[in-house]
């Protein structure tokens, strides 16, 4: 798309200095149609009161029209310079100023914002219904305010005045939530909430946040430059299986926990009792068969894998008797 946004260069001055000739000259106009009301009672001299009172009014007029010229930028803020219509560039220099009265000025804020978007329920690639929230940092680009204000409809058609001002961020701010949360969807919909279901080295919602949030950027820079829209950051802040299925999942996950734990003691157990024989075999402690080999390691798994304390059984014979 073509860039249409420039600076504007048309004709200004500064505030200070035309405000003090603005209050002199309401008040010459004003002294003027005293002076010619005065003179107006006066039958010898009705036309040059008439002279001035006509001034006078015409230059009261003159001042209140050059009033509306008057305009004040704080750091971090912009105006959209338009002339019955036409777009004339866009104003940057902060402080008090003046130009020409009969164009409008829209105020446009270029400052940092946040959005927090509230938690939406999406499908993730296995299908589970998913809560997923997402928070915003943006901005209008400085370089492309153009797009902010004529590229993005304003519902109200409000004239370029506060008011307006506002409308024209609010209708942003709409734009931002809608477009956030159609990303948000999109993203979300690509990748699995977590490795059940899918292999293990595959990117998810929940192991990957760096990648999950490197690709919503992009997919939110993608849908916002058509506004002029950058975006800074932006981060998933909430995740978690919807309601329906959350202590389903929440059971599944305490299965796969208790197999993994289960795996561990095995594995465990095993070495400690590898290394129990081994130990016995080379200290030359005790020589065991075949069958008694395998009567001590299952006593030996049953203590170390069981759940609860293993109860001794003394035997005053042989493990026969």
């Amino acid at each position: 798309m073509e860039k249409k946004n420039f600076t504007y260069t048309g004709w200004k001055a500064s505030g200070i200095p035309m405000l003090l000739l603005h209050l002199g000259a309401l008040a010459a106009s004003i002294f003027l149609i005293v002076q010619g009301g005065i003179l107006l009672s006066e039958e010898i001299r009705i036309t040059l009161g008439g002279w001035l009172l006509a001034l006078g009014i015409a230059g009261f007029i003159v001042t209140c029209i050059g009033l509306g010229g008057f305009m004040l930028l704080e750091p971090n803020e912009a105006r959209v310079i338009v002339f019955f219509g036409n777009y004339r560039g866009t104003f940057y220099e902060t402080g008090y100023w003046w130009i020409n009265p009969f164009t409008s000025a829209k105020k446009v804020s270029v400052r940092a914002r946040n959005l927090n978007i509230d938690p939406i329920k999406v499908n993730d690639k296995t299908g589970n219904p998913i809560l997923i929230g997402l928070v915003l940092v943006w901005r209008i680009n400085r370089e492309n305010i153009y797009k902010a204000i004529f590229e993005i409809d304003s519902a109200s058609g409000a004239s370029a005045d506060v008011a307006a001002s506002t409308t024209v961020m609010k209708n942003l701010e709409n734009f931002v939530r809608v477009q956030s949360d159609a990303a948000l969807r999109q993203v979300a919909g690509l990748y699995a909430y977590d490795n059940n279901g899918v292999a293990a080295d595959e990117v998810t919602l929940r192991s990957n946040s760096e990648k999950i949030n490197e690709q919503l950027e992009q997919t939110l820079d993608e849908r916002l430059s058509i506004a002029g829209i950058e975006v800074i950051e932006a981060r998933i802040n909430y995740l978690a299986y919807a309601p329906e299925i959350a202590a389903v999942m929440l059971r599944r996950q305490q299965a796969d926990a208790i197999i993994a734990a289960r795996e561990k003691i095995v594995e465990g157990a095993v070495s400690m009792v590898h290394m129990a024989l081994d130990r016995l075999n080379e200290n030359k402690i005790v020589e065991l068969d075949e069958e008694r080999k395998a009567a001590m390691v299952t006593n030996l798994l049953v203590v170390l894998c069981a759940d609860e304390s293993a109860q001794p059984v003394v035997n005053a014979g042989t493990m026969y008797h």
